[in-house]
C-alpha cells in the first residue's frame, strides 16, 4: 500500500496568470491544482492558497480590480484559501509586494501543517531564500511554473521543478475576442 504525501499549495496568482497568458491560454485552477496534488500519484492536498494583489481603489484600476475581485470570489466558492493585499499606487501603475505576504504566510503554514510537499506555483526568484529555509525544515519543495522563465536562483534552490507546459497544453485557449486587465506592467487577457 502507497503512502500518501500530505502536500501544500501556494500560488502566486499574478505570477502564473502572466505563464499562462505567454501561451495564450486560461487558467484553469481546478485541473491545476488536481495535477500538483493528484492522489493516483500518492498526494494527498492539506491546502491551496492563492495569493492575489488587488489594484487600489481608483477610477483607473477599476476594472482590473473587479476582474481580480471576481476570480476571488469564484476561487473561495471553489474552496480554495485565497489571500489578497491591497495595492498602492505607484506613477501609472501600483505595486501589491503580494510576494512578501505569499512567502511569510508559506513558511508559516508549513511549520504548522508539516506537509510532506509543499509546492510553490511562481517563477519569482525572490522565492529562492524560502525554498531553502523549507528544505531545511526538512519539507520537499516543488517550484511549479514554465521552466524557461524560472529565475537560475530558483531552480538552483527547489528539489525539483514542475514544467506547466505540458499542464498548459491542457488549458482552453484564450478567445479571440479578448478583454484585458492590467497587473503591474502586464496586460492580463481573461
Amino acid at each position: 500500500m502507497r503512502t500518501q504525501r500530505r502536500v501544500l499549495i501556494l500560488a502566486d496568482a499574478d505570477n502564473i496568470w502572466i505563464a499562462a497568458q505567454s501561451f495564450n491560454r486560461k487558467l484553469d485552477w481546478l485541473q491545476l491544482r488536481d495535477y500538483l496534488a493528484n492522489p493516483q500519484e500518492g498526494r494527498e492536498l492539506i491546502e491551496m492558497v492563492i495569493y492575489v494583489g488587488l489594484p487600489p481603489k481608483r477610477g483607473q484600476f477599476d476594472e482590473q480590480r473587479k476582474a481580480k475581485e471576481k476570480f476571488i470570489y469564484w476561487a473561495k466558492s471553489n474552496g480554495f484559501l485565497v489571500v489578497s493585499k491591497e495595492g498602492k499606487k505607484k506613477g501609472d501603475d501600483y505595486e501589491t509586494d503580494v510576494d512578501i505576504v505569499m512567502a511569510m504566510d508559506a513558511f508559516e503554514l508549513a511549520l504548522e501543517m508539516q506537509p510532506d510537499i509543499v509546492v510553490l506555483i511562481t517563477g519569482d526568484s525572490d522565492f529562492a531564500y524560502l525554498t531553502k529555509k523549507l528544505r531545511r525544515k526538512g519539507m520537499r519543495v516543488e517550484v511549479a511554473s514554465v521552466e524557461q522563465t524560472l529565475g537560475n536562483e530558483l531552480k538552483l534552490s527547489a528539489n525539483s521543478i514542475i514544467d506547466l507546459i505540458g499542464v498548459f497544453d491542457g488549458f482552453q485557449q484564450q478567445n479571440s475576442r479578448r478583454t484585458f486587465h492590467r497587473i503591474g506592467n502586464t496586460n492580463i487577457f481573461d
